[in-house]
């Protein structure tokens, strides 16, 4: 699914009031009446509703919804602030005069001068209509000390849009403190980036899209450099097997991972590229690995290091279609050597992860050799020991996008919504997954399964996505068996496979059973 910047938002408004011959009023009569109708199915009209309402677009939408909760019984009192008495956009008015016509039960006071805020208490729902998704700059003033109150209230909070204070693409300069805290964001016809972001989940709450009929054409054929990616587009992009086929159909993938203590890691990466369908996986592990991967995942081949503990060198790796390393590596000096070596002299794409990135940080000239179009899969701690310490995840992302371009790399950034960022600036973020996936050797898993798919003929930048869903989908399973708390990376390892059937036997959207 396509996610759009305010600025396409702009244009599919602009292009659904000029080719289906409705007016800003009409979407915002359909804006209006979905908030109601969204609040009403959560809430009782008993239920004391106090609205603030901004001068633009935002304000209009909280008048209408204001307005079709009285004619549902709720009876809010809705604070509008038109500072100076002139500040209300045209629909803006609009919507207050005919909240004042139609002399329902919601309550307007005007604010044109001096405000006094209203007691708030944990019993009260408020509804944030303040501004949305296209404020430009962080609040001040009495707005900043508005919202402030609100999130020191303890009162129950709908925002509509987005939270207010919050901008609907980057937030760089906003500080969360003068962001309204939601409990529940109403989103007027698609999510927007910031809700993706971990910043702001406190802030967002729980989301919901409201269909306000813009339109689905425009949507379409209007372009866009970010993706959400569901069932639908992972489906469309794996590919059946032929019922003639045979394993050497299905690539041949090295992982290159272990050392002593952590041999664990070896076997979960190689038991997900098996579970993801490679036809053959070989490991290349020190010597103490051989008995403990044999023992626990016999279908994997083995060819020894000369080390008994760790990596100190990787052979020719040109017989294999993919090369996955990292999982437990660790970072002594023989294996960064090793790493340095491996990636000196190859030329393919390769996935690179955990102590694989850790030994490029000890030396970060080594990312000017990682080969054209390598995944490389941190975590928000080996990201920084990469690039440079992040403040927020938002600026992790946005140096991602720097860094992917620079080294021409794919950049897999793992996390609750781990997303992809490609070296021409398009970014694809992961949906499937549960936070049952924060254990130990669930990143291993994912090495296993991204270098199985390259390994089978994927492009590393579609193999990548394919990786993240079905790893998050495998997750998803496994916490149904286990639960949040008892999910190991071996679980995730075991329910590969019963994720892609899932995933491919889906119905498709709009079909049938």
């Amino acid at each position: 699914m396509k996610l759009f910047t305010l600025e396409d938002i702009l244009g599919i408004e602009r292009q659904t009031l000029t080719q289906e011959s409705v007016s800003l009023h009409d979407i915002v009569e359909r804006g209006g009446n979905a908030v109601a109708d969204a609040v009403a199915s959560r809430w009782l009209p008993s239920q004391r509703t106090v609205m603030f309402a901004g001068p633009g677009v935002n304000g209009a939408y909280a008048l209408m919804a204001a307005s079709r909760l009285a004619e549902r019984g709720f009876s809010p009192k809705v604070f509008l602030f038109n500072i100076g008495g002139n500040s209300l956009n045209e629909e803006c008015r609009r919507c207050r005069d005919l909240l004042k016509v139609r002399k329902s039960a919601a309550e307007v006071e005007e604010v044109v001068t001096k405000f006094n805020i209203p007691e708030l208490g944990a019993s009260d729902l408020v509804i944030d209509g303040l501004f949305g998704a296209d404020l430009r700059q962080p609040l001040t003033g009495g707005f900043m000390s508005l919202v402030r109150y609100i999130n020191e209230s303890d009162a129950t909070v709908v925002s509509i849009d987005v939270p207010s204070g919050m901008c609907g693409d980057w937030n760089r300069n906003v500080s969360l403190r003068n962001v309204v805290k939601a409990h529940l964001t109403l989103a007027l016809q698609f999510p927007r980036l910031p809700f993706f972001f971990a910043d702001y989940a406190g802030r967002v709450g729980q989301w919901h899209v409201l269909d306000i009929g813009l339109s689905k054409e425009a949507a379409e054929n209007r372009s866009s450099s970010f993706y959400l990616i569901e069932d639908e587009e992972v489906r469309s992009i794996l590919k059946p097997r032929n019922p003639f086929s045979s394993k050497a159909d299905y690539g041949s993938a090295c992982i290159v991972a272990g050392s002593y203590g952590m041999t664990g890691a070896s076997v979960l990466a190689c038991a997900g590229a098996l579970r993801a369908g490679a036809g053959k996986v070989t490991l290349h592990g020190p010597q103490c690995a051989y008995p403990i991967v044999q023992g626990a995942v016999p279908e994997a081949m083995f060819t020894a290091d000369s080390d008994q503990r760790v990596i100190s060198g990787v052979p020719s790796t040109d017989r294999f279609s993919a090369v996955g390393i990292g999982p437990g590596i660790g970072t002594a000096d023989v294996t960064v050597d090793a790493v340095e070596n491996l990636l000196k002299r190859s030329k393919s794409p390769m996935v690179l992860d955990a102590d694989a990135l850790n030994c490029i940080a000890v030396r970060p000239s080594l990312l000017n050799f990682i080969p054209m179009l390598s995944v490389i899969t941190p975590h928000a701690g080996e990201f920084d020991r990469l690039f440079g310490q992040q403040p927020t995840h938002e600026a992790r992302l946005l140096k991602a996008v720097e860094a992917s371009r620079k080294y021409n790399l794919l950049i897999l950034l793992k996390g609750h919504y781990t997303t992809l960022v490609r070296p021409d600036g398009k970014i694809y973020i992961n949906s499937s997954g549960t936070p049952a996936m924060a254990t130990p050797g669930s990143g291993d898993v994912l090495t296993g399964v991204l270098t199985s798919f390259i390994a089978q003929g994927y492009k590393p930048e579609v193999a990548a996505i394919i990786a993240a869903y079905v790893h998050g989908k495998a997750g998803e399973i496994a916490a149904a068996e286990h639960g949040q708390y008892g999910v190991l990376a071996s679980d995730i390892a075991g329910n590969i496979g019963r994720a892609i059937m899932r995933i491919m036997n889906a119905p498709a959207a709009g079909g049938g059973e």
